[in-house]
């Protein structure tokens, strides 16, 4: 990149007061009439260029799964297309850090070779109820693995000259009145489990930017609570880029700048919200009355300009809309791969290369990418599941495969056909699963040697999922095809896979009797299909383990308040289940789940052994070996919990305190494992300070947070 030189101080010298208020708020809605054009189409928003000064745009767009912008432009035969990653729910599932920075690295070069200079990922809100939209956004119930995944994202991405943003700063884990609702939280439940996945991302990658979020904080919207943005961000973890809001968030733009929320996005925002009055006008009257200083301003600013100076649109680099788009869609399939959580397995799978598969399920033609909203992508293709079967050469009925697309278009053509909501996004009517009569179902049976039965689901930011047949437990339609299924395969002595092309967690229990193998794909991006043909075929060991657990009954789920009161409009949401987020919650009060945090089968099996653990500074050091007993290879992914001592402060049962992933073990073959527990990270907070007890904790070693093979004690004095 070209190297151009900006003195911070001196610009801040030449900049008049109004530009200054203008250079804290976002340069508006760009796709509106009467605006000027976006830089980067489909982007989703920009800083102001001050042109005297030399000061360029920069341009900020989503997201979580991929660089999020428009693929076509007008008057232009060129695509801009960008890859699709796996959710980060299914990116969680590898426990992969290395993964993770590939996928940052790839997902930053496209934003740095697409003209974009800031990504607006990785989110890292909490897993708090299986029902809130964007759970396939964020990426697990445990603020370490939350915290440990988007470091490891934000460095890939950050090494590729581009800056990352963390979001959405904080307790925004629903959409139900996301824009307006109170959030009741003790201090202790922010510290250890909402703020924490912040708190590690920050101090470990340093990332550019963090978005603060729309709801109330107990009582004050968190872009205008000087106590998070200030108190706890800067001074308390050394917090040293911007804050910039959340899209038209918080009522009070002075308030903002006051509390230490450096840039207000997206600007303008009465132009989308007509009772609102202009940013810059609320800005300019309280410097008039001297609510807002000019220093207050000259600190915003200069907050801001230390992070732009360093993006490629500052730098004047030249992008080439060319990036290695190929290269990408490998690291997504790898991904993809190491996500693939196999919940059950009754010798189903892997399937034999000479296996005939009949497929079921409008899923395997309309297969899930990835959820809607901010979370979207664009990509150049999506590989559904059949076509992935046929590219991958297993064995598919092909007369029952055009049965679907037949009915699948005739549909479309009817009752379910797909409209454009008011954002243009795709409004897409679920297909009834119940397509077969018991007949047809039967000679499928008798013909193939397997049934594949898929289930699709999809979410997205804006709207949470319902508590319905349809969402979160299976339609009358998808129990009656499946029930049908079950008894035809089950009646030739054949087995039946259920593949879940999901976000989120749906209801499991009531069902999975009825299939020998449940396959988690997640929502896995544009490889989807290549993903799911190498994991049937046992081309590819599934090593995924759950980031969230699976709920026997809803009625499980410790967030009891959830979206809030009231209930058909709330106005606020009390996390009174506090610390007892996950498996923080079924495994302290004895809840049996239907698959816990952590779980996750493989084609072959793993022993461990060898448990030593020492003191070195300020890290407990647990060392262990774990070997392939099976015959194939695989990975596994080895957790270490930490039950603590009974003292003061009421604690859980147990807490993920550190992980690691081995390499493709071969039969026979054995890794050496080291993981480093931070002494530090042993604490809990009192509701003045943290506090690490003295006594005898357990140093729990797992393939599950439920299935724990390997135990000792450690006594902290």
């Amino acid at each position: 990149m070209a190297k151009v030189e900006f003195d911070i101080e001196k610009l801040i010298s030449e900049m008049t007061v109004e530009e200054k208020i203008n250079f804290v708020v976002g340069a508006g809605i760009l796709w509106l009439p009467n605006n000027p054009a976006p830089k980067v189409k489909g982007e989703a928003g920009e800083t102001r260029e001050i042109k005297r000064l030399g000061i360029p745009k920069a341009v900020l767009a989503d997201g979580p799964a991929g660089l999020r912008i428009d693929p076509e432009r007008e008057n232009d035969e060129n695509k801009y297309h960008a890859t699709a990653f796996p959710i980060e729910t299914m990116l969680a599932s590898t426990w992969n850090r290395q993964i993770l920075r590939k996928v940052g690295e790839a997902m930053g070069e496209e934003v740095r070779e697409y003209g974009v200079d800031i990504l607006l990922a990785p989110a890292i809100n909490i897993h708090r109820n299986p029902l809130c939209g964007r759970n396939f956004e964020y990426y697990s119930e445990d603020p370490l693995l939350t915290g440990e995944m988007a470091a490891s994202f934000v460095e890939g991405v950050q090494s590729q000259g581009v800056g990352a943003c963390l979001k959405h700063f904080v307790a925004n884990e629903q959409e139900t009145n996301r824009m307006s609702v109170d959030t009741i939280v003790s201090e202790r439940a922010l510290r250890e489990i909402y703020l924490k996945p912040f708190e590690i991302a920050i101090k470990k990658a340093k990332p550019w930017t963090v978005m603060s979020s729309y709801n109330k904080l107990n009582g004050k919207y968190t872009s205008q609570n000087k106590w998070l943005l200030k108190d706890v961000l800067r001074d308390e973890w050394g917090f040293e880029g911007f804050v910039m809001t959340d899209w038209f968030a918080g009522d009070n733009a002075a308030e903002q700048i006051k509390s230490w929320n450096d840039l207000l996005m997206p600007g303008n925002t009465y132009q989308i919200f007509k009772n609102r009055r202009p940013e810059i006008e609320e800005i300019k009257g309280a410097y008039e009355r001297g609510e807002i200083t000019e220093e207050m301003l000259n600190e915003r600013v200069r907050t801001i300009l230390k992070v732009l100076v360093n993006t490629p649109a500052f730098k004047g680099y030249k992008y080439s809309n060319k990036p290695n788009l190929e290269e990408h869609a490998k690291i997504a399939y790898e991904a993809g791969c190491e996500g693939v959580v196999l919940l059950k397995n009754n010798g189903a799978l892997p399937i034999k290369p000479e296996t005939r598969v009949a497929i079921f399920g409008t899923g395997q033609i309309e297969t899930i990418k990835g959820g809607t909203g901010s979370g979207d992508t664009h990509p150049r293709y999506v590989v559904n599941l059949l076509d992935g079967l046929i590219e991958k050469g297993i064995k598919i009925d092909e007369e029952l495969s055009e049965v679907y697309k037949q009915k699948i278009s005739e549909l479309r053509a009817s009752d379910y056909k797909i409209t454009k909501n008011e954002w243009g996004d795709n409004i897409i009517p679920r297909l009834p699963q119940d397509l077969l009569a018991e007949e047809e179902i039967k000679r499928y049976a008798t013909v193939n040697d397997i049934g594949v039965f898929v289930i699709t689901r999809i979410s997205g930011e804006g709207v949470d999922r319902k508590l319905v047949k349809g969402d979160f437990y299976l339609a009358d339609d998808e129990i009656h095809m499946l029930s049908k299924l079950s008894k035809a395969f089950r009646e030739q002595g054949k087995k039946l896979v259920v593949v879940l092309n999901v976000g989120a967690p749906i209801e499991i229990e009531s069902w999975k009797d009825l299939c020998d193998a449940i396959l988690l794909i997640w929502q896995p991006g544009q490889e989807a299909g290549r993903i799911f043909a190498d994991v049937i075929s046992g081309k590819v060991n599934p090593s995924g383990k759950l980031p969230t657990t699976f709920p026997k009954r809803y009625e499980d789920v410790p967030s009891r308040s959830f979206p809030g009161e009231p209930k058909d409009n709330p106005e606020v949401v009390v996390y009174d289940e506090d610390i007892y987020v996950g498996y923080r919650y079924y495994d302290t009060f004895r809840v049996e789940p239907a698959f816990e945090f952590g779980f996750g089968l493989s084609y072959t099996t793993f022993e461990y052994s060898n448990l030593k653990i020492y003191r070195d500074g300020g890290d407990i050091v647990v060392r262990f070996e774990v070997i392939n007993t099976g015959e194939v290879a695989g990975k596994e992914v080895a957790q270490v919990y930490v039950r603590a001592p009974r003292g003061k402060i009421d604690k859980p049962y147990q807490e993920l305190k550190g992980f690691d992933k081995t390499k493709l073990l071969g039969p026979g073959e054995k890794q050496k494992i080291e993981i480093r527990i931070p002494v530090s990270s042993l604490a809990s907070f009192d509701g003045r300070c943290w506090v690490i007890e003295k006594g005898e904790y357990e140093i729990r070693i797992g393939a599950s947070s439920r299935d724990i093979r390997l135990k000792q004690t450690y006594i902290l004095d």
